[in-house]
């Protein structure tokens, strides 16, 4: 039954993988597309950007909400959700695919890169910034790169998008109470 189950989820999954390669892949998007995932790529994005916040005032505390966020979630998908799920990528399943980067090593699910960027987004929007619009724009696009360059399947990057909103709400929760003992 659980065969089943992930079976019927795989084929789902190369169905939109597939849908992807034949109607959207061309030679612009060939290029467009690597860039915005490497600006998912360790983060890079959403920790320069928090590190940059960092140096105003104003923007000190939001600054240090996102990093709490970021790392918290790269903890959880990184270091727990992807060696215990374990799932293969879809280039290791389908070799057939040419990527156009480099092959990431580690494990599929869920999409660090997606999850990355989501719990950037949820905190901004829980903490009324209006930068958080342009932001899911951008998540959202690099979600998207991720599930173009073959690298993600589409329930990886979905499951990223919400355990980035779970653990960045989570993080804001306790970030915003240990920031207020500390008078920030």
């Amino acid at each position: 039954e659980k065969d089943f189950f992930m079976s019927t989820i795989t084929q789902f999954d190369f169905s939109v993988l597939n849908f992807i390669q034949e109607h959207f892949r061309c030679d612009f998007l060939d290029v467009i597309m690597p860039f915005i995932t490497s600006l998912g790529d360790v983060g890079f994005i959403w920790i320069l950007t928090s590190v940059i916040l960092l140096f105003f005032k104003k923007t000190r505390k939001l600054g240090i909400q996102l990093l709490i966020s970021i790392f918290f979630a790269f903890v959880i998908y990184q270091c727990i959700l992807k060696p215990i799920i374990a799932r293969p990528r879809p280039f290791v399943q389908n070799p057939v695919v040419e990527l156009l980067i480099k092959s990431p090593k580690d494990f599929s699910f869920p999409s660090g890169h997606t999850a990355c960027g989501f719990s950037f987004v949820i905190i901004l929007f829980l903490a009324k910034n209006k930068w958080w619009i342009p932001s899911l724009i951008l998540a959202t696009l690099i979600g998207f790169s991720r599930l173009y360059l073959y690298v993600h399947f589409p329930t990886d990057v979905l499951c990223g998008a919400l355990c980035g909103i779970i653990f960045g709400a989570i993080s804001y929760y306790f970030s915003s109470k240990l920031l207020k003992k500390c008078k920030m």
